[in-house]
């Protein structure tokens, strides 16, 4: 079990890492391509998904984290 929760934890890490450098900040997703992002607009398509991915992954690197420490307290 405790090898289950380090390769999640890893492969979570790794992931996370991706989703954030692909947010460009204030320019959105439509920077990475050449466009401008002069104006505020809300996110949509790809951005929102890659937005949406960042959370549910720090939600899964944080609680794998977790899991890590108190999995083996309740093992022994």
């Amino acid at each position: 079990m405790p090898n289950a929760l380090t390769i999640t934890n890893l492969v979570s890490a790794i992931l996370l890492i991706v989703t954030i450098l692909l947010q460009q900040r204030g320019t959105g997703l439509s920077g990475v391509f050449g466009g401008e992002g002069a104006v505020y607009r809300t996110k949509r398509g790809v951005e929102k998904i890659l937005f949406r991915a960042t959370i549910a992954l720090a939600v899964i690197f944080i609680g794998s984290a977790l899991a890590i420490i108190i999995v083996p307290v309740l093992i022994k």
